[in-house]
């Protein structure tokens, strides 16, 4: 936790199980995380950041959490479990809103150079998120 003068700051790292995992892992991941953000006192500021190993598309139904600056068009797996965690706690993913070039939002790339893909990001609470992150 960061102290602040007028408000404290909860940072969470995480690492989720990749895309290839089992049902079974990915449910106990955000079960898990679920209980850990519950924990937290609801007036502090809350950011959670990491390998979500999410790729999160451009889906219009998304857009109020996610924005519109994704790399990739289309969710997988990890990406719609990403956004439904986000959404049920009043989150919003700002790795995904701000404008950039293609080539620097990559935060992966396979050993052969070929494939590229944005699979970690930053989440912040939607109260927070105009005020705190948008310069």
């Amino acid at each position: 936790m960061l102290r602040g003068r007028w408000r404290n700051i909860i940072v969470v790292n995480v690492h989720a199980p990749s895309e290839e995992k089992s049902e079974e892992s990915k449910d106990s991941f955000y079960e898990e995380l679920e209980q850990v953000f519950d924990h937290f006192p609801k007036y502090h500021m809350k950011m959670l950041l990491g390998d979500f190993s999410a790729k999160v598309g451009r889906e219009n139904i998304f857009k109020p959490t996610i924005g519109q600056e994704s790399l990739q068009q289309n969710s997988n797996d990890n990406g719609v479990r990403l956004v439904n965690f986000a959404t049920s706690k009043n989150l919003v993913v700002k790795s995904t809103m701000f404008p950039h070039r293609n080539i620097h939002k990559y935060t992966w790339t396979s050993p052969d150079g070929k494939t590229h893909n944005q699979i970690d990001h930053v989440l912040i609470g939607r109260r927070w998120h105009s005020s705190v992150l948008d310069v």
